[in-house]
């Protein structure tokens, strides 16, 4: 079976609204259907997308994201504003397509996303907390967090380095990505 990364579901997922979601074109894209189809099939169950589980966005949050999104620079001149889903939104549309992609990739998401709440946890609680030894016990599970999300799949070898540091406050995680080749069987 070949599953999508998690570096490729993390890098379609955007915080608005102070929700994480992705936008309908990037699901698409990653249960292997066209845009129109998802947007099908919310149209026939909008009943089954309440506000907490998918919401059109307005013309400048489409702006926004474009302009801070590279990979959405398709939907620019697109006349129709995005919907974006959250994790339940994903977890229902996954339901209605009832494809295996869509339902093995959903669940890539979801545990993406609860990898992403976790971490957003540890962080808040590290900016409050003084007990030391919790704030080590916290930096340690972030850092495993960060680690989880970088991953590199076992599919891949790894040539040329590069590092990534990221400082968040009490917690500075850095690794060392080399550059990624698909293995060749």
């Amino acid at each position: 079976m070949n599953l999508i990364s998690n570096n490729i579901i993390d890098s379609k997922i955007i915080e608005l609204r102070d929700k994480f979601i992705i936008i309908d074109r990037d699901v698409a894209e990653l249960y292997g259907v066209e845009t129109k189809r998802v947007n099908e099939a919310v149209s026939n169950n909008i009943d089954k997308f309440p506000k907490d589980y998918m919401f059109e966005l307005t013309k400048d949050e489409k702006s926004k994201v474009v302009e801070y999104f590279d990979h959405l620079e398709t939907i620019k001149y697109s006349p129709y504003l995005p919907k974006a889903f959250t994790k339940k939104g994903l977890w229902m549309l996954a339901t209605i397509l009832s494809s295996k992609k869509a339902k093995e990739v959903t669940f890539l998401i979801i545990e993406t996303f609860e990898k992403i709440d976790n971490l957003k946890y540890n962080l808040k609680q590290l900016e409050t907390t003084t007990d030391n030894k919790l704030k080590e016990q916290l930096s340690q599970k972030s850092g495993e967090i960060i680690a989880e999300l970088l991953e590199v799949p076992e599919e891949y070898d790894a040539d040329t380095e590069t590092s990534i540091e990221v400082n968040f406050g009490l917690l500075k995680y850095k690794r060392t990505v080399k550059k990624v080749h698909k293995k060749e069987n």
